[in-house]
């Protein structure tokens, strides 16, 4: 799953020689502090963002060396021309005494770039400086998107909690874990959110969709045809947790009603399919079907027992 947030950038650095060391190792001459210019840039961090979504802590940690050695560019245009600067470092940065929305310590990553100092480089050198070129966008990829209510794969299946709402008192979000690859830094026109405040891409950042949909008709149509499909698979999976929850019942697992309901509350489809599955065996091996037509030999012998009724 791509994944595109924006954050802050354009911290300026000194060069250190451990800079220098690390930046040596990913060019192919030896450039010395006065042919380089360094600057930080805030990637991302582990706040819950516009989206309902958020990097978990241990992601940023895998995220860290990913990061190293990929370019900065501009807008997400992938162009070998567009290349103005490269990562050489990257470590989480932990602040404990500030708390993210989903009540734990706030945590962010932060990425040590650097140019090259040329004719061509010098205006945006000074761009950075004067904080002109300060908003970044990252772009990378992670495994999966969990449910923080049920720990449920977003990508895989709805599980039924909606992202924003709160049970018993915790906030629903998708937690973004699983880093598999970061691709690029970008320096975008859009204005940063605080902190590591998110939008998906560059260009103009919409609300919701329906904000989206007033505006463009044929988003509007997509939207509407969304929505009935929503509609219809949240009284898919409504109607399939009823029936495991009856098959529960009736299989006599101990369980009462209650017990059951918010045991399948939690479960993907796969998951409900496979206890409905399970289940539906144990209650009819409790309680078999019995035909009510019977043939054979039962019917031979009602015949002949009637015979003697027969003039």
């Amino acid at each position: 799953m791509k994944i595109v947030k924006e954050s802050q950038g354009g911290q300026g650095t000194a060069v250190t020689g451990e800079d220098l060391v690390l930046i040596n190792a990913l060019s192919r001459k030896e450039l010395k502090a006065e042919e380089v210019y360094t600057f930080s840039v805030r990637l991302c961090d582990n706040e819950v963002d516009r989206d309902l979504e958020r990097f978990a802590p241990r992601t940023l940690e895998e995220l860290a060396p990913l990061f190293v050695g990929k370019s900065g560019i501009f807008d997400h245009q992938w162009s070998a021309r567009g290349q103005a600067a490269r990562i050489y470092k990257a470590e989480v940065i932990q602040e404990p005494e500030k708390l993210t929305r989903a009540g734990d310590g706030y945590c962010w990553l932060k990425g040590y770039a650097y140019m090259v100092r040329t004719d061509s480089t010098k205006d945006l050198i000074a761009e950075i400086e004067g904080g002109i070129k300060k908003e970044v966008s990252v772009g990378c990829a992670v495994e999966r998107a969990v449910c923080s209510i049920c720990g449920a794969d977003l990508n895989r299946a709805a599980c039924g909690h909606k992202k924003g709402e709160r049970y018993d008192g915790q906030l629903c979000y998708a937690s973004l874990e699983g880093a598999d690859d970061a691709y690029e830094f970008s320096f975008v026109a859009v204005p940063a959110q605080p902190a590591a405040g998110v939008v998906k891409g560059a260009g103009r950042v919409y609300a919701d969709l329906k904000t989206l949909a007033a505006e463009h008709p044929g988003c509007a149509r997509e939207l509407e045809k969304l929505e009935e499909e929503a509609r219809l698979g949240r009284t898919y999976l409504t109607e399939l947790r009823q029936e495991v929850v009856r098959l529960g019942l009736l299989a006599g697992m101990g369980l009462d009603c209650e017990t059951l309901t918010g045991m399948t509350d939690k479960l993907s489809r796969e998951e409900l399919l496979a206890m409905k599955r399970a289940y539906g065996g144990r209650a009819e091996e409790r309680y078999p079907l019995k035909p009510q037509l019977e043939y054979g030999e039962k019917a031979t012998l009602d015949s002949e027992k009637d015979r003697a009724f027969l003039i």
